[in-house]
């Protein structure tokens, strides 16, 4: 299999690359990343798909294995920014882990990770779906401390259910100034909602996809 899934708009031209890391669960092919990805190649952005190390391993053996450990996956994503920094505009991001894997990489606390540096100098933003704020069921474990100083542009992208991270739990949290959070309406961490709610999980990926086309272009707009 290739190292990477590549989606360029249909008529080849683009601004802007996204680079989209997968969550803990699933991999770069993923139905949610291709639909993602699709919708936003539609909008003019090149989308570029990758698997961190521990995927790549459950596709040559089809053993399941929790992901790497967090200093092995910045190392990663670090490799895969490097490989598309030079090409052109360059905005980060990734479904849950992988959000927050990007979000992480910008910061000092890439530092704190052998052979791993800060990437804030190589990117335009940072796009989060579905932040894993917490375990469901335990918010004392907070993992976004981090999102009170980043500082590139960033957005959140959260069902407003979502028992990683509520809305009125996100609403409650400080960030910096550059962060935009924004809330899919009713869907949980994969942006599904109830029936009962009137709301659908393709509108809520519509809405997504709008978002993050709006934040890319905005990060890379032409000076």
């Amino acid at each position: 299999m290739t190292e990477y899934i590549i989606d360029t708009p249909p008529n080849g031209e683009y601004n802007a690359t996204f680079l989209f890391a997968h969550g803990a669960g699933a991999g770069m092919d993923h139905e949610f990343m291709a639909d993602i990805a699709k919708g936003l190649a539609l909008k003019g952005i090149r989308v570029v798909r990758f698997d961190f190390p521990y995927m790549v391993k459950r596709r040559e053996d089809g053993k399941k294995r929790p992901p790497d450990r967090q200093p092995k996956l910045l190392l990663d994503f670090q490799r895969h920014i490097e490989a598309f920094a030079e090409q052109g505009n360059l905005v980060i991001g990734g479904k849950s882990m992988g959000g927050r894997m990007a979000s992480l990489i910008v910061t000092d606390i890439a530092d704190e990770s052998p052979d791993v540096t800060n990437c804030q100098e190589k990117v335009k933003g940072v796009a989060c779906l579905g932040f894993p704020f917490h375990p469901p069921g335990k918010p004392e474990n907070f993992r976004g401390d981090h999102l009170r100083t980043i500082g590139l542009p960033t957005l959140i992208l959260q069902g407003e259910r979502d028992t990683f991270g509520t809305r009125s739990e996100v609403e409650g949290w400080e960030y910096a100034q550059n962060v935009e959070v924004s809330f899919l309406p009713d869907g949980d961490h994969s942006f599904k909602p109830r029936k009962v709610s009137g709301h659908t999980e393709p509108g809520n990926r519509q809405l997504a996809v709008k978002a993050l086309a709006a934040f890319i272009n905005a990060c890379t707009a032409k000076e």
